[in-house]
């Protein structure tokens, strides 16, 4: 798909959307972008589960600390006030609902918010399922940043998920590099389109069906 956007304009679109003040978890993966799209003058409080409370933006090519890295191992910064602890002390936060945002990445989102995103069980091998489900019960609120459809093009946004499912009915919203979908009591409403998509494009990559925002308030 030539149109929609990449993965740098999808995370720039999640952090405008993050109100002032929350403090929020970014999982592996993508959602660790959406930090360097989020100012120093403005007052979001990014969490890794790792223990860290105040990650910065990525750091600048060759000036990486060793010491200083996400859940996911990767480099990053910290902000003024940023602070370490123990690990167990991080999921107390967690598990105390003491987090406004969670943003995962997923394999697959079904029509009624369900998550799966630890395995696709397509080997003997699965990955551990790390945080994720602590995370996706524990943060107030949980929205899927990932791309639309797989590389060969079937749907991640399914009418139920095949592979194991981390959590169920938790996602709220869905950011893709095709729209921005709501997880709403109606179904899926489609509440921004990218740049140069419309909605039939979106409803033919989504295997769930969806509602545009005036089918919504019918």
């Amino acid at each position: 798909m030539s149109a929609g956007s990449n993965r740098t304009a999808m995370a720039a679109r999640v952090a405008r959307d993050i109100p002032e003040g929350w403090y929020v978890n970014l999982g592996i993966g993508m959602p660790t972008l959406i930090a360097d799209h989020v100012p120093a003058s403005r007052e979001v409080v990014f969490h890794s589960e790792n223990g860290i409370l105040g990650l910065g933006p990525a750091p600048p090519a060759g000036q990486a600390d060793p010491w200083l890295i996400n859940a996911g191992k990767e480099a990053v910064t910290l902000r003024r006030g940023g602070s370490f602890f123990h690990h167990a002390d991080s999921f107390a936060m967690i598990r105390g609902g003491h987090l406004d945002l969670c943003v995962l990445g997923a394999f697959q989102v079904a029509e009624n918010g369900d998550l799966a995103n630890w395995t696709t069980s397509l080997n003997d091998t699965a990955p551990a399922i790390g945080g994720a489900m602590d995370l996706a019960v524990g943060a107030q609120r949980l929205w899927v940043l990932m791309e639309h459809t797989t590389r060969d093009g079937r749907p991640r946004i399914v009418r139920r998920c095949s592979y194991p499912l981390t959590a169920s009915g938790v996602v709220r919203r869905i950011y893709t590099d095709l729209a921005v979908i709501e997880v709403t009591g109606a179904g899926l409403v489609v509440r921004d389109l990218a740049a140069g998509v419309d909605f039939a494009t979106v409803q033919a990559h989504t295997e769930a069906a969806l509602l545009a925002p005036e089918q919504a308030a019918a």
